[in-house]
């Protein structure tokens, strides 16, 4: 699939000649916008499914772990501790915006149903709380080698709409960042929830393999054309 790259303040938008879909991924701490772009090609999708990627930055902010330094973060990370409880108004502020996002889409003509949320490690949360929590049907939740910052504040939030959402959980077993540990707690968190996660496991460390990148690439394939049918 041939996409034209657009970059702005904002993030980094994969175009493709006509946008059927919409994949919104959501980078992780101390990233941006471009650093899953040069995956999407790995993916080797085809055009018919016209799918659009949004990579939006997230905001310059102080995060507490890394001793208050500036950088582009969904929310401040006060401890690695899992037990600790997270930023909630900053995840908030951050859902918000990625909620603006997918309205922004659907008011340009692509249904719900055909939009993906995913993300990498902090962006993976924010893409699990924004997902679950939407108002409408999703096409799918991608979350790569994350965990659940805040269930709390997610339990309260959750809508029947996303109650049968697609889930994708992908993690490293040997990530020392995000423990596996973590993941299965999230994991857990979610099956107690009555949500049904498609969990994959992979020799790595806080990153993607070919493997993964290949799981991926068959699952997003399958959520459109599943999305497809119900047009």
């Amino acid at each position: 699939m041939t996409h034209r790259q657009i970059s702005t303040e904002q993030g980094v938008t994969l175009e493709p000649a006509d946008a059927l879909a919409t994949v919104i991924w959501l980078h992780g701490l101390g990233a941006d916008g471009n650093d899953f772009v040069p995956i999407v090609p790995e993916f080797r999708l085809p055009s018919r499914l016209g799918i659009r990627y949004l990579f939006p930055h997230a905001t310059v902010r102080p995060v507490t772990i890394n001793q208050g330094y500036a950088m582009r973060a969904w929310y401040d990370i006060q401890s690695l501790d899992p037990n600790s409880r997270g930023d909630a108004p900053g995840l908030e502020e951050s859902v918000a915006r990625i909620t603006q996002l997918i309205d922004q889409e659907r008011a340009a003509g692509i249904p719900a149903a055909r939009i993906v949320i995913a993300g990498f490690s902090q962006g993976g949360a924010v893409a699990l709380h924004t997902a679950l929590s939407y108002p409408e049907s999703l096409g799918g939740l991608l979350a790569l080698s994350t965990y659940l910052p805040c269930p709390e504040s997610l339990e309260a939030r959750l809508t029947p709409a996303n109650q049968a959402i697609s889930i994708l959980m992908c993690h490293g077993t040997e990530d020392t960042v995000v423990a596996p540990t973590m993941a299965l707690m999230a994991r857990e968190w979610l099956g107690a929830h009555r949500y049904t996660v498609d969990w994959r496991t992979y020799g790595m460390a806080h990153s993607v393999c070919p493997a993964e990148i290949g799981d991926v690439a068959l699952w997003l394939s399958t959520q459109m054309d599943r999305a497809s049918l119900h047009r």
